[in-house]
Order: C-alpha cells, then sequence, then structure tokens
C-alpha cells in the first residue's frame, strides 16, 4: 500500500498546487473532444428547461396576470408551485430507467415532452389551466436534470467533475440570464393573429424547446461503455481513467439491498444542502424581475436588468470551480459562495439604497448557483458505483424540487414589494446548509484518518478517501 503521505496527496486532503499536471496530451485532446461532445447539448437543452419553468413570471408581468386573474389570492404560487410536485415524485424513477431506455431516447423524450406541454400553454384559457399545464412540465422535465449529472458523473474522474458540472450549468443560466428580455422582445408580437404577448412566449419558447428535443435525438451522448463517438481505444482510455479513480467504470446491478442501502445519513445530508441552496437560486430566477419591478424601474427595465446577474454568476461559477477542481477541495469553496449568497441576500431584503439592493442580487445569485454545483460534486465524489450514483443524483435534484416549491410560497402577494418574509427563510436556509456542510465534512475528515491509520479501505474500493 502506498505510504500516508501519498496516499493523503492522491485522495484530496492535501494537493500541493505546484504539482505538475499529471495528464497527457494525448488524454487532454481526448477530455477535449468530450467536452464539446457533451457540455454545449447538455447545457443548451438544461437552459431551455430552466427558461420553460421561470418564463411564466414574465409572462405574468407583460399581461398574463390582468388576463387570467393570477394575482388574486394565492393563484400564482399554486401556480408556480404545482410544478415541482411531479418534478420531485418522478426523478428516481426516471433515473432508474435510464440504463434500460438510453440516455438518448429518455431525455430527448422528456425534452420534446415539456416542450410541447410550454407549446399548448399559450392556448389556456384559465389559471387552472395553466396550474395543469405546469404540472405536465414538472413531470416531463423531471428525469432531465438527474440524468444529466449522473451522465457526466460518469464519465469524468471526481476531480474533473465540477469544471464540467458549471459549464455544462453556465451555459444554461448565461441564455435563462437573457432569457427575461427575449420574452418581452416576443411579447411585442401581442395581437399578432389574435393572440397575446404573454401567450406567444410560452407558443415561441415551447416550439423552440422541441425543435431541440428532435436534434437532442441525434447529438445527445450515452455512457462511456455505450457511446458511439468514440473510437475503441479512446473509450478503454476513458474507461480505465475512471476505473484507476474510483473503481466504477463500468455499470453494476442494481438490487433490492443497493437500493435500500443508498438511503444513508449522507445522502439526507447532501439531499438537505441541495435543497437550501436551490431555496435561493429558484427566488432569484422566479421573483427577480418582481424585485426590481418594486425597486421602482419599468417593465423592460426590469427585465433588461434581470440579465446582469446571472452573467456575473456565470463567471464565478466557471471560476470557482476550477479552483475547487485544482485545489481537490468542495466544502471550503462550498462555504464561501453560501456565505456570499447570505450577504447578497441581505443587502437586497435591507439596505436601504436601491443601488444596494439591487447589488445583492448579484451576490446572491452567484452564491447560490456556485452552491448548488459544488453541492452536486460533492457528492458525486464520494459515491462509488453507478446504481448509487443513480439513486443519489434523483434523490438530491428532487430535494431541488422542494426547494422551488417553498420558494414559490414563501415569496407572497402581501409581502410585495420587499418580500422581507421570503429573503429572510432564504437567508436563514442557508445558514442550515452551513451547519450540516460542517458535519459531514467532519465526518469524512475521521473516515479518511480512520482509513489510513488502519490500512482500510473506504467504499470498498482501495486507495478511495472522501474528498473534503
Amino acid at each position: 500500500m502506498e505510504s500516508d503521505s501519498t496516499t493523503i496527496v492522491n485522495s484530496g486532503l492535501f494537493v500541493d498546487p505546484h504539482a505538475p499536471d499529471q495528464k497527457t496530451d494525448s488524454e487532454r485532446k481526448l477530455l477535449r473532444r468530450i467536452d464539446w461532445r457533451l457540455l454545449p447539448i447538455l447545457g443548451i437543452l438544461y437552459a431551455l428547461a430552466l427558461v420553460d419553468r421561470t418564463n411564466i413570471s414574465i409572462a405574468r408581468v407583460v399581461g398574463m396576470d390582468e388576463d387570467l386573474g393570477l394575482s388574486v389570492g394565492t393563484r400564482f404560487s399554486i401556480v408556480v408551485g404545482v410544478y415541482f410536485i411531479p418534478y420531485t415524485l418522478f426523478q428516481l424513477p426516471s433515473n432508474l430507467l435510464l440504463r434500460k431506455v438510453s440516455p438518448r431516447k429518455l431525455v430527448s423524450l422528456c425534452v420534446i415532452s415539456w416542450g410541447t406541454a410550454q407549446l399548448v400553454m399559450g392556448f389556456a384559457t384559465s389559471w387552472k389551466v395553466v396550474a395543469f399545464l405546469r404540472a405536465v412540465l414538472g413531470a416531463m422535465e423531471a428525469g432531465f436534470f438527474p440524468s444529466v449529472v449522473y451522465i457526466i458523473s460518469t464519465w469524468y474522474t471526481r476531480h474533473e467533475v465540477q469544471t464540467r458540472l458549471a459549464i455544462f450549468y453556465v451555459v444554461a443560466i448565461l441564455i435563462g440570464g437573457f432569457s427575461a428580455f427575449l420574452a418581452y422582445a416576443i411579447s411585442l408580437l401581442s395581437g399578432k393573429l389574435g393572440i397575446a404577448g404573454w401567450a406567444w412566449i410560452f407558443i415561441i419558447e415551447g416550439a423552440v424547446t422541441v425543435a431541440f428535443g428532435i436534434i437532442g435525438w441525434f447529438l445527445l451522448p450515452g455512457f462511456p461503455d455505450q457511446n458511439e463517438f468514440l473510437s475503441p481505444d479512446d473509450t478503454a482510455i476513458v474507461l480505465d481513467r475512471v476505473q484507476n479513480d474510483r473503481g466504477d467504470s463500468l455499470p453494476d446491478v442494481l438490487t433490492r439491498k443497493k437500493l435500500v442501502d443508498a438511503f444513508d445519513w449522507r445522502v439526507a445530508a447532501y439531499a438537505f444542502m441541495f435543497l437550501c441552496a436551490t431555496i435561493s437560486t429558484y427566488s432569484v430566477g422566479f421573483f427577480v424581475t418582481l424585485i426590481l419591478r418594486g425597486l421602482g424601474w419599468s417593465v423592460s427595465a426590469s427585465l433588461l436588468l434581470s440579465a446582469p446577474p446571472f452573467v456575473f454568476a456565470g463567471i464565478s461559477v466557471v471560476a470557482v470551480s476550477r479552483l475547487s477542481d485544482f485545489y481537490r477541495q468542495r466544502a471550503i469553496f462550498i462555504a464561501a459562495q453560501t456565505a456570499v449568497s447570505i450577504l447578497g441576500w441581505s443587502l437586497t431584503g435591507f439596505a436601504p439604497s436601491g443601488v444596494w439592493r439591487y447589488a445583492g442580487l448579484f451576490l446572491s445569485n452567484a452564491g447560490s448557483s456556485g452552491t448548488v454545483i459544488g453541492i452536486l460534486a460533492y457528492s458525486s465524489n464520494n459515491i462509488v458505483s453507478h446504481s448509487k450514483r443513480a439513486i443519489v443524483s434523483s434523490v438530491i435534484v428532487s430535494a431541488g424540487g422542494i426547494g422551488g416549491l417553498l420558494a414559490s410560497y414563501i415569496f407572497t402577494e402581501a409581502s410585495a414589494p420587499r418580500y422581507v418574509p421570503g429573503i429572510t427563510v432564504t437567508i436563514v436556509s442557508q445558514g442550515f446548509l452551513l451547519l450540516v456542510l460542517c458535519a459531514t465534512t467532519v465526518f469524512f475528515h475521521r473516515q479518511n484518518a480512520w482509513a489510513i491509520r488502519n490500512s482500510a479501505q473506504l467504499e470498498g474500493h482501495p486507495g478511495f478517501m472522501y474528498t473534503l
């Protein structure tokens, strides 16, 4: 067995930042090829998912409110929140089907289906119909995000994953950031063919989603051992890299015992942290335009000003993820970004100046977006086996659906335009995230130390150490 110091370096407990890159030129070239094959198409499809689930708030601002009476009572919260019920319930079954159906078929069918639901929403004549279609949207989108996280994690070693997740995610949030202004531009079609401007948003954006779902049928990647775009030699290199890193390059058979054993307290901890992080991200996504309207900006100005916080978040997420992968540390970066999110929401909720409240949106968006990616990488790094990866990724993302459901109800009409109760709940949730993060990190540190002292194996794989 390797010496203790070597084991620690290779496990991520300590890394010399000046250590030479161990990848060969051929490996780097192969990784770039995989990156270009996976990340752009997955990022675009996730961007469409984000746009389709959050454009309800833009449609509301440009006339849907008046036509369908969304401001009455809790109707808007119901319309927003009902999406997350099927979105949460259907993620695990969908991920368990992924290998049997194949990623290309399952994911592209999900995209085409939710795009169709989005398009039909443009012809809704009551808020109840919109609520029903939002539930359909949630059911169809349920299988997408956990599948993508699962797929990406199977292609890369543990300390390459976060950067890839960040790039995929940033493509989505950058497109999503400008989607508000694009939706406003689409709404200017109001009256064409007798259709309201808000309805055109759903019709056009839904049609675009369907089109990309069809494209995805031909472009979406599968798992490494099933891929059709690499040569057998290149595929062997990919599988060997993953096998040497964590010992699960090939799928294992899912059994009832594995399904039960996967649900331990660590999974609950990851899920709770992700829930807290998504309360913040969904709060920004659903309510940034309404918060800006509350600051006194016009509709067009509010939509335009909603984009810069997403651009800033995109730059921040990639930069921090690169650092996290380089130093092979997760918890310290998650904690720092959570603190940034708390600072941002504190400014938005309680600063007297409108300028500082707007600046807070930059920080809360950047911090919470980075935390989402960090938690996904943190959990992925500390899991071994395909079956557990499929289960855990879906459970964690399902918890994010609960976070979205909570976000849709804590920002109430009665608390507009400052939304102080919702912002307060969001800040408190970030504090709980930090507490759970501290507990898991201490546990992993002690487990690593125990394994070194006793020359023992963790997760049944020789040399495996938990990433802190």
